[in-house]
């Protein structure tokens, strides 16, 4: 599997999982598993105690599969040793094996009723939670527990992170990895031209003439990731305007794409498709090569995007680049969330199957995952942060754009939001259409908003397509 190959499934999962999260009943299950027990685990055989939390035996053995994916596998690996190291489980043995294709290699062993005991259920190949969720462990207890440095686990994590990983009521998937979206710069070139990152979309605007006096593009976009354009817009507009605006779009209303929030972003970018602050020719560019651009050549200073940029083009960045991330702009000056506020998710998504035969195990080792050693070396090894908070360094063990997503996350508090109607009805490729003619100067604000609004419209007035219900 190519590194790209390998972050496109990692994102194409990340955002089919959020999606997934709906607070809706769930579909078929497994006909031959069980449901799951009330918490703790089976299989554990040991005395459960303030140390050993879920009763795993002292000398036992664990089974974990984890997606080998942009994020690799053996981070678990490192996290298993933690738990050896612990005081009577040094007798606990833990199988730590990779894997690219979760449904295929694993359903099979679902239906014979012998799961692992851990699984990362994640990639393009991953087994859909609609078909799981009623076989898998709950995992409040996990994070009830305290860590390996003697703190509740819960009082380590950043907000609403069991959102994602949270079906028809039951938290059954623990999301590890923090996904922080904004817009992305080269501080060293931002320095150099005395630029600041835009706080609203007027700033925006002057920005984009003062790199075009440079010789610079405002923006740069790609045929297959066009559609970063609707998210950078969303996140900007539910900023503006707060939940009004976000159910709005949940909640596939009549005229949602035309709340005045979401016009005065698309109107803004709509004179800078005029303007020419675009890198032309972006529908005929693959989405790297067009990122490159940017992050390699520094054609264009700005590019929206979530956390995985940096190591999505770590091959194809410019030496002394100092990516940094910024919240997206703004309209107004004063609105609804602070200008801090964030669109940021948990991803990566944890299973304890209820027929497992050391379920224990495998929330002990979730556990180990959960302290400070073993989530530091995640961060410090992928430079992404995980759903433990404080961990990162002043440095970013090197990453700027490390540095700048902890900044992010720390300074947005509980302004942080998430939604999942895009991904959920599968409306990016029909959007890409759309917004693929709209950068390119062929569509208008009206015929944006009039095709998104008919791609919204198709799903909300089919009644075969089971709908969320957000509030």
């Amino acid at each position: 599997m190519t590194q790209e190959k390998a972050q496109l499934d990692r994102r194409s999962f990340l955002r089919g999982s959020l999606a997934a999260a709906a607070l809706v009943p769930l579909a078929g299950t497994l006909a031959s598993c069980s449901s799951p027990s009330s918490g703790g685990g089976g299989g554990g055989g040991g005395t459960k105690s303030a140390t050993n939390p879920f009763g795993l035996a002292k000398s036992s053995s664990v089974d974990a599969v984890i997606f080998n994916g942009g994020y690799g596998y053996d981070y678990v690996k490192y996290a298993a040793d933690q738990v050896t190291k612990q005081k009577g489980f040094s007798g606990v043995t833990i199988k730590v094996s990779p894997s690219t294709q979760i449904a295929q290699q694993l359903q099979p062993r679902f239906v014979g009723g012998t799961p692992p005991d851990l699984i990362d259920n994640s990639g393009a190949n991953a087994i859909g939670f609609n078909v799981i969720a009623k076989q898998c462990e709950t995992l409040d207890d996990v994070f009830e527990a305290n860590n390996y440095e003697g703190t509740k686990i819960s009082d380590t994590l950043y907000p609403n992170v069991k959102v994602p990983g949270t079906f028809d009521g039951k938290f059954i998937a623990m999301n590890y990895v923090m996904t922080v979206y904004g817009v992305w710069y080269s501080a060293s070139l931002f320095k150099q031209n005395g630029w600041t990152p835009p706080a609203t979309w007027d700033d925006a605007l002057a920005l984009g003439a003062k790199a075009k006096a440079k010789g610079k593009y405002l923006f740069v976009w790609g045929k297959e990731a066009a559609t970063y354009y609707q998210t950078m817009s969303v996140n900007s507009a539910i900023k503006e305007g707060g939940d009004e605006v976000r159910l709005a779009l949940e909640n596939l209303q009549p005229k949602c794409w035309s709340m005045p929030q979401l016009q005065d972003v698309f109107k803004a970018l709509a004179e800078m498709v005029s303007k020419e602050y675009f890198v032309p020719g972006g529908a005929g560019t693959q989405f790297t090569a067009a990122q490159a651009k940017w992050s390699n050549d520094e054609q264009a200073i700005l590019y929206p995007s979530g956390g995985w940029i940096e190591n999505e083009m770590k091959s194809a960045t410019k030496s002394g680049f100092e990516m940094t991330g910024a919240p997206e702009p703004t309209v107004s000056s004063s609105p609804k969330l602070p200008a801090a506020g964030l669109r940021a998710a948990a991803g990566e998504p944890y299973v304890v199957p209820s027929q497992s035969k050391n379920s224990a195990g495998g929330k002990e080792l979730l556990r180990a995952m959960l302290s400070k050693d073993a989530a530091t070396n995640f961060s410090k090894t992928r430079l992404a942060p995980t759903i433990v908070k404080g961990l990162v360094p002043d440095d970013g063990f090197g990453s700027t754009a490390l540095v700048s997503q902890t900044k992010m996350l720390s300074a947005a508090g509980s302004n942080i939001f998430n939604y999942q109607f895009v991904d959920y009805y599968g409306m990016n490729t029909d959007q890409l259409v759309v917004w693929n003619s709209f950068l390119s100067g062929q569509t208008d604000v009206a015929g944006l908003t009039k095709g998104l609004q008919g791609i919204t419209d198709k799903i909300a007035n089919d009644s075969s397509v089971k709908k969320l219900k957000i509030t």
